[in-house]
């Protein structure tokens, strides 16, 4: 997370509430050596205290779910260069605008028959934002191929401790000079969804 506190100005309502929306991130675990990363979707609870998600039975950090580990998920959203003529004030230098919410707990695997349920609650979470398209479902599938294809996957359960998020807007300029960069960012940006990082500078306006 980055140190400035003008950048953690989001509660943690906001916080969790994104990172539900999201529900993506790189899972980090210690590892021998260097960390363990994989990038997963999961399921928020209501609470903000619990995700769910499932690996590959061969993932590094499956293998390591002996014991419950301690982890964090990172989320992300949305970044984007901002070059310092856009602030149209002098003696500035350029930055990098970004929303990331780390999540942090403890990983456990869970029992197998809890398999299908996450599954299914996963894809009903991830189909429902295609309607009106007919959602897939696990039925749809032929028995023997569901059967073959959840032997490869484990069922995992995060408990979470703590949530983190940089929310960096340019929170650190003048209204006119936020205003400046994100009509800079909106026209000329790059990265990933600039006018999502655009559309939240202009929100940070006044506030």
């Amino acid at each position: 997370m980055h140190p400035n506190p003008i950048y953690h100005d989001a509660d943690a309502a906001r916080n969790i509430s994104f990172a539900r929306d999201r529900g993506f991130g790189i899972l980090a675990a210690s590892g021998a050596g260097a960390p363990m990363l994989s990038h997963v979707p999961f399921l928020l609870n209501e609470a903000g205290d619990m995700a769910e998600l499932h690996l590959v039975r061969s993932n590094p950090i499956a293998r390591a779910l002996a014991e419950p580990l301690d982890v964090k998920i990172a989320v992300t959203s949305g970044d984007t260069y901002i070059s310092p003529d856009w602030y149209g004030i002098e003696d500035q230098v350029p930055t990098w605008n970004y929303v990331a919410v780390h999540l942090t707990g403890v990983l456990e695997l869970r029992p197998p028959e809890e398999l299908l349920s996450l599954l299914d609650r996963q894809s009903a979470a991830y189909e429902g934002r295609l309607l009106p398209k007919a959602p897939w479902t696990t039925a749809k599938m032929q028995p023997e191929t569901m059967e073959k294809l959840m032997r490869m996957i484990v069922p995992c359960r995060m408990k979470i401790t703590g949530v983190d998020g940089t929310w960096k807007l340019s929170q650190n300029k003048s209204d006119a000079a936020r205003l400046e960069a994100s009509q800079g960012v909106a026209a000329h940006g790059f990265g990933s969804d600039t006018e999502i990082i655009a559309a939240l500078m202009r929100d940070t306006i006044g506030s």
